[in-house]
């Protein structure tokens, strides 16, 4: 398991608290999309990290290995202070356990959540697999180039710890800028620890 930093641990608990408030029925499944879509669409219109989170390609993925270790457990760990996990048999559904806490994040921050709600909040699970898994998407061109994707059409695997680079989406000095920032988050987490 990767070592957060409890600034990070609170931006990622505290974004699945304000998804949970805003959408019915989050399913773990349905989070973990979300969660990478807003990565993603921070890189692409801040060329920032959102969270700094490292996402696999998993057949169902994107995937943070760790959120979705703690989210399978009956009670989490991690995020054990801003979350709850309920089970039907099927599916796991997160719910939040604390009111939203906005300290860790900024305008822009927020209107990111915001947009990634409004377009992909109603969507099922399915379509936002789907959406994350087109052939454009940096999680197609990473499954692609490592010879992922007949494996995971024949069922040979359904993990890997190929990291998706969101850069993938940016070009010139914008991949430059991206590449920057995630290197000063990095280092200022790790400074944080």
């Amino acid at each position: 398991m990767k070592h957060y930093s409890q600034d990070t641990v609170s931006k990622i608990g505290n974004a699945i608290v304000y998804f949970s408030d805003r959408i019915p029925d989050l399913s773990k499944t349905k989070l973990l999309k979300l969660l990478y879509l807003l990565e993603e669409c921070s890189a692409i219109k801040n060329n920032t990290p959102f969270f700094g989170l490292n996402f696999e390609v998993w057949q169902a993925g994107p995937v943070v290995k760790d959120v979705y270790i703690d989210l399978s457990n009956d009670q989490p760990y991690l995020l054990k202070d801003y979350v709850a996990t309920h089970s039907d048999g099927n599916n796991t559904y997160i719910s939040a356990k604390v009111s939203f806490n906005d300290d860790e994040f900024s305008d822009i921050d927020l209107e990111l959540m915001d947009y990634v709600v409004s377009k992909y909040g109603n969507k099922t699970a399915k379509q936002l697999v789907r959406h994350t898994h087109n052939k454009n998407s940096a999680w197609y061109k990473a499954a692609s180039e490592n010879g992922l994707l007949d494996l995971f059409d024949s069922g040979k695997t359904n993990h890997s710890n190929i990291e998706i680079d969101l850069a993938h989406y940016l070009s010139g000095c914008d991949a430059a800028l991206y590449a920057e920032n995630r290197e000063v988050m990095d280092a200022f987490n790790m400074l944080k620890k």
